[in-house]
């Protein structure tokens, strides 16, 4: 296993995430000096590489703005016992992270690649995930643990012993962002949160508004992150607490009825609603809000000094409809009321659990 992160400091703040393809080993150029450090640590990683080119497999891989490699990813379904890990893994469906290197100018594309882990991971009904990493590579351990792995065992390899990193996928900890993507329906509340079109697609691109179902091997938006900051005027929004439910809900996009035209489009979990009198300063504001937020530096100054949004709602983005849901049934399938307005409202545990059936969200991501 080739595990690596290298980590500049310095904050990300563009590199374009449209860049992330997912191909065929054959159409990557081994000759890259992105590979280098992987080919001088392991002898026989270009023997590896040639193998998974002429079985025709495929990894993920990140071009950055000069075309050259910045990520690789390559995923496989565990399915023989590795008897050089001790103690030895559950004999579950495993979905083994095989190869990773990264290098990330801060958190934003370390998060992209752990999002599609986790797709393939919900998409293949994998029980556990697992990774193996060199205990020097500490920012990557740093990632891995913060999205819920946790150290399980140890495997001792030719290039010395490397920590053994699992993360199950069929419990919950109450921790909001170990647990992602899952989620479940119980002890918590729910609300509906609106949000204009114009801003919409840019936000939540997995809940782009078309005819197809979100594809695991799309990377459809630079934008496309675990975490949302969202900016609110509503004062009624403080209510929300972490571990709450928040159905995004598109407003009318002017081309035809709100009752035809508004629709639901996914789901998020709230991890905190902050006020912005509670940042100490612009710099404060601008570093929570920019990595997760849609708006340029100069809003979000604008944001600050005017005070005119005064609520930050911070979610993670846990899943997009697979069937978007129209505003007519919402009120008459649904039962929710028009009698409050719908840009903030609170929902009941029976209203969600139709929108996630509806919306054909998939089971996988739901604890019972």
């Amino acid at each position: 296993m080739k595990t690596w992160l290298n980590i500049e400091i310095k904050i990300f703040q563009g590199t374009e995430m449209k860049n992330l393809k997912y191909c065929k080993f054959n159409k990557i150029e081994l000759s890259d000096v992105f590979f280098d450090s992987l080919k001088a640590d392991y002898s026989g990683f270009k023997a590896w590489f040639k193998k998974k080119e002429l079985a025709d497999e495929q990894a993920y891989v990140f071009y950055n703005s000069k075309n050259k490699i910045d990520g690789f990813l390559y995923l496989k379904s565990e399915t023989d016992v590795d008897d050089k890990i001790d103690p030895p893994l559950p004999i579950v469906s495993t979905l083994k992270v095989g190869t990773l290197k990264i290098n990330a100018h801060g958190t934003k594309l370390g998060e992209r690649f752990i999002k599609k882990i986790f797709d393939h991971a919900i998409n293949g009904e994998f029980e556990q995930i697992y990774v193996t990493v060199f205990s020097k590579h500490k920012s990557l351990i740093d990632l891995f643990e913060r999205y819920g792995f946790e150290t399980y065992a140890t495997k001792v390899t030719p290039d010395g012993e490397e920590q053994v990193l699992v993360r199950q996928m069929q419990s919950l900890t109450g921790n909001v962002v170990r647990e992602f993507p899952l989620f479940n329906f119980e002890d918590r509340k729910y609300y509906l949160l609106a949000i204009y079109p114009e801003y919409h697609s840019a936000f939540l691109p997995d809940s782009i508004l078309n005819n197809e179902n979100h594809d695991i091997v799309q990377d459809v938006s630079h934008t496309n992150s675990i975490h949302k900051v969202f900016i609110s005027g509503i004062a009624r929004t403080k209510v929300m607490k972490p571990g709450d439910l928040v159905l995004i809900y598109r407003t009318n996009d002017g081309k035809g009825k709100a009752y035809y035209r508004s629709v639901a489009s996914s789901i998020g979990v709230v991890e905190e609603v902050k006020q912005i009198k509670s940042f100490g300063s612009e710099s404060e504001f601008i570093k929570y809000t920019k990595p997760y937020s849609i708006f340029t530096i100069a809003q979000l100054k604008e944001y600050f000094t005017n005070k005119k949004k005064s609520y930050i709602i911070k979610f993670t983005y846990n899943a997009a409809l697979k069937k978007r849901i129209i505003r007519k049934r919402l009120m008459e399938e649904c039962m929710i009321s028009t009698r409050t307005r719908w840009d903030f409202m609170s929902l009941t545990e029976a209203q969600i659990k139709w929108v996630a059936a509806a919306g054909e969200i998939n089971e996988g991501l739901i604890v019972n």
